[in-house]
């Protein structure tokens, strides 16, 4: 049976182009944060952390064999380390670089992905990282997050905080068309502030939002 893949994973993967794989989206922090915040919510998912209305703390420190998760966590779990999602989101966004390119390597690894390596000019290494043909993995992401807004479906916890990292991170406009976007704006708006997951991850999702990765109305 095929390991489905974490939240870093599907986010690094929709923050690549098709054809090029070269990244696309936000630039600036905003893909590091995204994936900071994609690290700590699958934390959250995997019962390590937790949080509350006012702060977020470590429930168990045992590894869970994931190099960035593993990674993330232990810097959580550093006394003195931020005792809220505002907080910790930055902490992790300085280790994205590393993280990114261990998840980039796994991905390789399984042939989701392929690496490229070429020079600019001649001169200037450019490494890219285009999608393997065929690998369901690929698509599965983007055809999920389609279907929950298009078809309004009800999301499950990791779609719904895909979904919102997806719209933090610039990502959205390349999965919808603007006439899409425009069509799904209310029922974005309810998904991306859903109450029903679970009290903790909801918290988390609202720091994230507060955490400098505010997006326009439109979602985009």
């Amino acid at each position: 049976m095929t390991e489905p893949l974490t939240l870093a994973e599907e986010i690094v993967l929709l923050a690549l182009d098709d054809e090029t794989g070269r990244p696309v989206g936000r630039g600036g922090m905003a893909p590091d944060r995204a994936l900071a915040g994609a690290l700590l919510m699958q934390l959250a998912l995997a019962g390590r952390v937790d949080t509350d209305r006012d702060r977020l703390f470590v429930v168990d420190t045992s590894p869970l064999g994931d190099a960035a998760l593993d990674t993330a966590l232990a810097r959580l779990a550093v006394p003195g380390a931020p005792q809220d999602a505002r907080g910790a989101i930055p902490l992790l966004a300085r280790d994205a670089p590393s993280a990114r390119a261990a998840i980039l390597d796994r991905l390789v690894a399984r042939g989701i992905l392929r690496r490229v390596e070429d020079r600019v000019l001649w001169i200037l290494p450019d490494r890219r990282h285009p999608k393997a043909p065929g690998r369901p993995e690929v698509t599965e992401a983007r055809a999920r997050l389609r279907t929950l807004l298009l078809e309004g479906e009800i999301p499950t916890p990791h779609d719904a905080l895909l979904l919102g990292l997806a719209r933090a991170a610039g990502l959205l406009p390349l999965i919808f068309s603007a006439e899409e976007l425009d069509s799904v704006q209310p029922w974005l708006g309810v998904v991306t502030r859903i109450e029903s997951l679970n009290r903790s991850l909801a918290v988390a999702v609202a720091d994230l939002r507060g955490a400098g990765l505010g997006t326009s109305q439109r979602g985009d």
